[in-house]
């Protein structure tokens, strides 16, 4: 039996138009089925964008940008998540997307949330981003800790988090706790500051904080980054976008070593082959949910009011 290969989508989606940027994902996922993917993963807030818009001042165009991002925001389920479903279901692949969700109680609130969706069609459950960062907030909503579970598949046990949750440390452990194999580290992709000319990267964390994660989780981490530039935004709202960002994607080992990328400036879908026998013995050596815990010293309780 051939190793399971493990895939990272890099691509821009279609800015405030969540019927392209829908079609789109679909397409890629076909891609990705027919290069012999077992598992693919896009970057955080994939569909329909990312709010880059959110870091700028208060402003009559800024109120605007949000209006649209609402219309354009997901219902779970709905329309949508049927069409991503069918995807996976014909290209037989596992599939991870970041979304963003719109609340269907309020219809007025909006998470990042991280969708799960086996190759058979079924939607295997969903993560909302627990905390938002810096002005993120005035775009999403809280998040609750529902989804942070692990998802038993064929090549091992399927995870994720959207970007600075990793720098949270806890959530992580609630997954590692839960034996991770196969751990998606979603992200808006590698931001460049747009002045001065030419651009600068800022935060550079995004590979640092996967390699971390799948050093201590002994788990393969698929870093799926975005490509979120000023030009794909609307005309109307480009004013509004003070950094971009550039990608980025890599897929890392159980040992915190990279194995593929990371690639920037350019769309593509990042494969790497996953070795069962190395993941088995990364967590031989390093299983910080079991044998190198304390329990004896340390607990952890997590609040999953919905479960």
């Amino acid at each position: 039996m051939s190793d399971p290969i493990l895939a990272a989508i890099q691509a821009a989606p279609v800015h405030f138009d969540r019927e392209a940027s829908t079609d789109k994902a679909c397409a890629l996922i076909a891609e990705a089925g027919r290069l012999g993917a077992d598992v693919a993963a896009f970057g955080e807030s994939w569909l329909p964008g990312y709010p880059l818009f959110a870091f700028s001042a208060p402003s009559a165009t800024r109120w605007r940008a949000s209006s649209s991002y609402l219309a354009a925001a997901v219902l779970v389920p709905g329309r949508e998540t049927e069409r991503l479903c069918i995807a996976a279901r014909r290209a037989r692949i596992d599939v991870v997307i970041g979304i963003v969700e719109l609340d269907s109680r309020t219809l007025g609130t909006t998470y990042a949330t991280l969708l799960f969706i086996g190759r058979d069609g079924t939607l295997l459950g969903k993560h909302r981003k627990l905390k938002p960062t810096f002005h993120e907030r005035t775009a999403w909503g809280d998040g609750d800790a529902d989804g942070l579970v692990v998802y038993p598949r064929s090549y091992g046990r399927l995870s994720g988090l959207n970007c600075w949750e990793h720098q949270m440390m806890l959530p992580g452990y609630v997954l590692a706790s839960q034996g991770t194999q196969v751990h998606v580290a979603a992200w808006p992709g590698r931001e460049l500051e747009m002045a001065p000319e030419p651009p600068t990267a800022l935060w550079p964390r995004q590979t640092l904080l996967s390699r971390a994660f799948a050093s201590q989780a002994a788990a393969y981490v698929i870093c799926a980054a975005g490509i979120n530039r000023r030009d794909d935004y609307p005309e109307e709202f480009r004013e509004l976008v003070t950094f971009e960002s550039n990608g980025g994607s890599c897929i890392i080992d159980p040992r915190g070593e990279i194995i593929a990328g990371p690639v920037v400036d350019r769309e593509v879908i990042l494969t790497a082959p996953m070795s069962t026998p190395l993941a088995r013995s990364a967590k031989a050596a390093v299983d910080i949910g079991a044998h190198y815990a304390r329990p004896d010293i340390f607990s952890l309780s997590v609040h999953r009011p919905n479960r």
